[in-house]
């Protein structure tokens, strides 16, 4: 179970300063060999845009969509440039999408979002360089339930003509999947009070053996998103004979975990872990 409390008071005291943090991050990561495609429109009913980071001269790459994290109520894809780019540099089509957050939206609406981003990401892959075929999704936090809920729950791919066996894989960087019961207010508003709409927004509930492989990161000292909650996807995955890979790295935290894509990445191998997984599922070489 996610602490909301804590997360929601993070939320509040940082709101004033998350655009000055990730801006310093951006700076932070190495320049690379990395052409970027910003402001991409793919949804002009609300307006929502998303930004390509590829590698130069790319051929047949793998293919990431991304979701970032704040509790589904705050973030912007431009705050997230430097995951773009690490990932690029590594030789992947990073797609980074926004969606509609909290309170503009709710549960159907992020997920609705985040299928025509993954459609967009599958139509015009060719065009930066990258293999549809070779099609993952990842997130961090909320950006992880995103994520997962789109590989394992078969309703959203399905409104724009997908299936989850569509994707090479799933990525989860201390993601929520196992997170009930609530206990803020503006989650019951987000997802429902009754326990059939609880039970709709858990990831873990979806697993029925007909997902893509997984890979499940998460920092063991995590009070944000338990570590209890990959284990318990993993759980379900295993159960399923579904391929799944957890990782589990002492001494990171919610935050930290993440930053070790960019400027903490001695911290932790979280990023040739990832690549590991998209190269052993897409069947692009190592590097």
């Amino acid at each position: 179970m996610i602490g909301r409390t804590t997360l929601l008071l993070s939320l509040l005291l940082l709101a004033g300063c998350q655009a000055a943090f990730f801006g310093s991050v951006n700076l932070r990561q190495p320049a690379g060999d990395v052409v970027d495609h910003r402001d991409i429109t793919y949804n002009t009913t609300y307006a929502l845009a998303l930004d390509v980071y590829a590698p130069p001269h790319a051929e047949h790459a793998p293919v990431v969509v991304y979701f970032y994290g704040g509790s589904w109520m705050s973030g912007k894809r431009q705050w997230f440039r430097w995951m773009g780019e690490a990932l690029a540099a590594q030789g992947v089509v990073t797609v980074i999408a926004d969606v509609r957050l909290w309170p503009r939206t709710r549960l159907d609406g992020f997920l609705h979002d985040g299928a025509e981003a993954v459609r967009w990401a599958r139509d015009h892959a060719s065009e930066f360089g990258g293999d549809p075929s070779q099609l993952f999704v990842m997130g961090h936090s909320s950006g992880g339930q995103i994520a997962a809920m789109l590989a394992m729950d078969k309703q959203w791919l399905a409104t724009v003509g997908m299936t989850p066996r569509d994707l090479a894989g799933f990525i989860g960087v201390a993601g929520t999947y196992d997170f009930i019961p609530f206990d803020e207010p503006e989650f019951y508003d987000m997802f429902g009070r009754t326990p059939e709409d609880e039970a709709r927004s858990q990831p873990v509930n979806f697993v029925d053996g007909d997902e893509p492989p997984a890979l499940l990161l998460q920092g063991e000292k995590d009070t944000i998103v338990y570590p209890s909650e990959a284990i318990a996807l993993e759980g379900r995955y295993r159960q399923q004979g579904e391929p799944v890979e957890l990782k589990l790295y002492p001494n990171l935290g919610h935050e930290k975990l993440l930053l070790a894509f960019g400027p903490l990445k001695a911290r932790a191998p979280v990023l040739a872990d990832t690549m590991a997984f998209i190269h052993r599922y897409s069947g692009s070489p190592s590097h």
